[in-house]
């Protein structure tokens, strides 16, 4: 008899909606029940998704397990809803609130933070996309639990710490094409601050400077008004901007799949989807030697955090022609982590 199983996602925005719609088809053994937020207005999601599924968990039978993102307030839901409380529960970590930048929080409080870890403490097994998003998180809460006035219980960073394991997100690969552009850099992440996309403009502007041949594809998700670095691109470099654009999917692959570069200047990443699927399609990475980052690409692939310089010096030396083969990225791919993911489904079970 198929068992049943629901999913919470209190956020259903970009990767967190791709994860979501990957996991119910992937682990099609299961009878899934989706209970999922729209991903807008951060704030009043991570402290108000139980009042929002108050009613929609109310009625009909519990499942046999379930599965939450780490943006739903699980304890508070297991206590509205007594019958889930001893349902075996995976919590799922694409993020957390101890390691983004602290420029510009979407929260002004520890409240997001207590969300997460309270929801820690509640689960049955803890599953963070990447080692880095891990050790940040309990590195985070114990730095927290330091700052505590009183009545702090001991151990509390071990019980979250002794059930926690490392999943990552599954991507599809892309078929690399066999013509490619390797002169094509790629900037296809999100136009916001904590991608630092100014500091992707400096070091195009920089690289032009020199002389040097290369041509850009903008791509990624771009807020309604034009973000500042983006403005600059257009105005400093018009002729070097071959695509401008949030692609289709199929369009966006297809481009990925015949670029020969990627660049990220990030100051936040807890496993990086998008450098992921460009480097599947055959594009070389380069990335800042922090984050997420050291445990994907090897040495030769990541330059110092926040040296210009040497993200320039590394990209005009590629693009002269003394340039790597992509690393690779195997681990991640779907056919590789799906196994693992429905055996943790299968695994996981109340006090596990």
């Amino acid at each position: 008899m198929t068992q049943s199983a629901w999913l919470l996602s209190a956020y259903r925005a970009d990767s967190h909606a791709a994860w979501a719609d990957w996991l119910v088809g992937a682990c099609d053994a299961y009878n899934w029940r989706r209970f999922e937020l729209p991903g807008r207005h951060f704030a009043w999601r991570i402290r108000g998704n139980p009042l929002s599924w108050l009613d929609a968990l109310a009625d009909g039978p519990p499942p046999e397990r379930f599965v939450a993102t780490s943006m739903v307030d699980l304890a508070t839901v297991r206590g509205l809803h007594p019958r889930l409380a001893s349902v075996p529960t995976l919590l799922y970590f694409h993020e957390n609130q101890f390691a983004y930048p602290t420029r510009n929080r979407q929260t002004t409080s520890i409240e997001a933070q207590m969300v997460q870890v309270y929801a820690a403490l509640a689960a049955d097994v803890v599953a963070f996309n990447s080692a880095f998003n891990r050790d940040s998180f309990l590195a985070g809460l114990s730095a927290l639990l330091t700052r505590l006035p009183d009545r702090v219980p001991s151990g509390v960073v071990e019980r979250i710490e002794g059930k926690s394991i490392v999943l990552p997100v599954p991507i599809e690969p892309i078929e690399p094409m066999p013509e490619r552009d390797p002169a094509l850099i790629v900037w296809n992440q999100r136009w916001e601050y904590d991608r630092q996309p100014e500091r992707f403009a400096e070091a195009m502007r920089k690289l032009a400077e020199r002389g040097v041949e290369f041509r850009l594809a903008l791509l990624g998700a771009r807020p309604p008004h034009v973000p500042p670095a983006l403005a600059q691109l257009r105005r400093m470099l018009p002729d070097r901007i071959v695509v401008d654009a949030h692609l289709p999917r199929a369009e966006y692959r297809t481009l990925l799949a015949r670029a020969g570069l990627v660049v990220s200047t990030s100051a936040h990443e807890f496993q990086g989807l998008a450098l992921l699927e460009a480097v599947s399609a055959g594009c070389l990475p380069l990335v800042p030697d922090a984050l997420v980052y050291p445990e994907i690409y090897p040495a030769e692939y990541r330059y110092p955090v926040g040296d210009l310089d040497a993200l320039v010096g590394r990209l005009a030396g590629w693009l002269g022609g003394g340039r790597p083969m992509p690393p690779d990225v195997g681990p991640w791919r779907t056919e590789n982590l799906a196994p693992r993911w429905r055996a943790v489904l299968e695994s996981t079970s109340r006090y596990s």
